[in-house]
This record gives C-alpha cells, structure tokens and sequence, in this order.
C-alpha cells in the first residue's frame, strides 16, 4: 500500500499534491544518459512513498518524457496529478516559444496520445511566447479545459505582469519558476503576485542543479550530455565561489542533522503553504532523501540563519546560458 505524505493545493483548481513532487526531466538525458527500465522503476517506487506529483513536458526528448511517464502510469492513474507543458521550442530555429492558439491545440492532443490518458491534470505554457498575446495563448488554453481535455491551468516562467493578463482570461492554478536558496530575486517578486492571487508556486530547480548538494569541483567530470556543463553556473570561478556558498550552507546542514538536499527543500517549502517543490533525480537514494525534508522543521532562526549564509543575489553567473536568459521571465 502506498504512503501518504503532506499534500498542498494546487491554487483554486481543486487539485491536492505532494509539497515534494517528482520532476522528471532527467529521465529524457538532460542530465547525462538514462534507461528507461531504471526511470519507470524510480516512477514507480516514487507513487509508492507518496509522490503523486510528476512534472513533464513535451521538450523533455521531444515527446520521450511523456511517453515514458504514460507507459509508467500504465494502471497507475489513479490520485496522480499529471503536469505536462508545451510550448518550448529550445531555440530552434531561432524561436524559444510557440504561443500561438492553433499550437496551443495541437500540442494538447499530441500530449495526450504520448501519455495515453484522457485528461492533463496541470497543463503550463511551458515559455511565454512575446510574438503572441498571452491573453490569445490562454484563450486557446481555456477551450481545452472547457473540452475536458485539461483541469487546471498554468504558466512557466513568467512574469507577475504576464500572470495578471493571464489570470484576467482563465484562472491560473499554477506558476512554474525556477527557485531555490541560489536564485531568488524573481521568484520572490512573483509570489507577491501569485499569492495575492490564489496561485500556487511551483519550483523547480530547488537544489539548485545540485550546486547546493553536490561536490563537483570539474564540470568536465560530468556526463556527455549533461546540460550543466554550459551553464554559467557551473563554470570557471563562478563555480568556485557557489562551491563556498554551498559549503555554509552545508555545514548548517549538518548541525541540523539532515542532508543538504534536505535543507535546500525544506527551505524552498518553508516559504509557504502555497509553494511546491519538483526536485529531480533518476537514483533512490536521492528520491528517499528529498521525501525526507518533509520531515525537516525550520524555525524563523534557522531560515535567517539559511538566508545569510546564502544571501539573495550572492550567486555567481546566470542560472542558463546567455541565449536563453532572453526567453525566460517574460
């Protein structure tokens, strides 16, 4: 019999997740290779300790992520809340996002089939398209929620601005941002917004990209594929100085008597009972170890202490390659 652990609304949709989801991005080689067999098996033994918040997208393998996910809820359905995206072009052709409704629809069905299921629980734009008014791509997003297709809506990486025009159309249950102890600044800016209005924050990347709870001194020694060699993050003395960041941080961790991975996720989820975290990993120790940090109380205390040893804005180097900043937070 599966467990249960805390759940959390999911803005006024009526939708209750895990507080720590699963994010499944590294099971499509973003982070180095993976198999199949050992991803469904992750997936799998996730449902079982309580996890029943996966978070996909139809960029993640160009479609492999969600057909991956489908096989692996194969009679498993039931209670999962699915979050799946559309909309991330990567860059192709020199486009990052597609808003437009007519691909709005189709991404949906696409989506659909890939996943084998009838509806998407949590569908986002997964980037905000500046070429397309947001209230056209919501719009668009509106109708598959009238046809049953999808329950809740949500955007990525968007701006308070952006949220407010789109909320305006249809309720947006959830905004997906990247947030975590190194990045906070926009973050922190959007959940004024979305807290005044009722939305869920969703954030990923909340260790970091493992810079908080790792020990990489050498990108080089990652794997062939692993997108965090060309992050700025990651290199040259950008690393070295978030390496002594994170070793502060890591000794509080310490005297906490809980991992690393644990304190950066508590933290994120101390910040509220609207914020979600969909930390991500393709090992079970690491899914044992971020289910974990439910266990972890932070005091105001410990959070100030958490927060001066890693102040907002001390991070070093942008969070993705100079391109693709210009897509992000629109």
């Amino acid at each position: 019999m599966a467990q249960t652990l805390p759940q959390r609304a999911i803005g006024r949709s009526g939708l209750k997740a895990s507080a720590v989801g699963l994010g499944c991005m590294s099971f499509s080689g973003v982070y180095g290779p993976a198999e199949d067999a050992a991803s469904t098996a992750l997936i799998h033994e996730a449902l079982e300790r309580g996890i029943n918040f996966l978070d996909s997208s139809d960029a993640y393998g160009k479609g492999h992520n969600e057909t991956l996910l489908g096989n692996a809820l194969k009679g498993k359905r039931a209670g999962v809340v699915i979050a799946t995206k559309f909309g991330n072009l990567g860059g192709a052709g020199g486009k990052f996002a597609d808003g437009r409704p007519e691909f709005v629809a189709s991404s949906c069905e696409a989506s659909l089939k890939r996943l084998g299921v009838e509806t998407i629980d949590l569908y986002y734009a997964h980037r905000i398209d500046p070429s397309v008014p947001i209230e056209d791509t919501v719009g668009a997003m509106a109708k598959l929620v009238q046809q049953g297709k999808v329950k809740a809506l949500g955007l990525s990486e968007a701006s308070p601005k952006t949220i407010r025009k789109a909320h305006a159309v249809h309720p947006i249950a959830a905004v997906q941002n990247e947030y975590s102890l190194l990045y906070r600044e926009q973050a922190d800016d959007t959940r004024i917004t979305t807290r005044e209005l009722g939305i869920s924050f969703v954030a990923y990347a909340p260790l970091g990209r493992g810079l908080l709870t790792s020990e990489i001194a050498d990108p080089a020694t990652l794997s062939d594929g692993d997108t965090r060699k060309r992050q700025p993050r990651y290199a040259g003395d950008n690393l070295a100085h978030n390496r002594a960041l994170a070793e502060k941080f890591q000794a509080i961790a310490k005297r906490k008597g809980c991992t690393p991975a644990q304190l950066a996720l508590a933290w994120v989820l101390a910040q509220g009972d609207d914020v979600l975290a969909i930390p991500g990993t393709k090992k079970s120790a690491r899914l044992q170890d971020n289910i974990g940090a439910l266990n972890v109380t932070l005091s105001k205390a410990d959070l100030d202490e958490i927060s001066g040893a890693v102040p907002k804005g001390a991070v070093k180097g942008t969070r993705y390659p100079e391109a693709q900043m210009a897509s992000l937070y629109i």
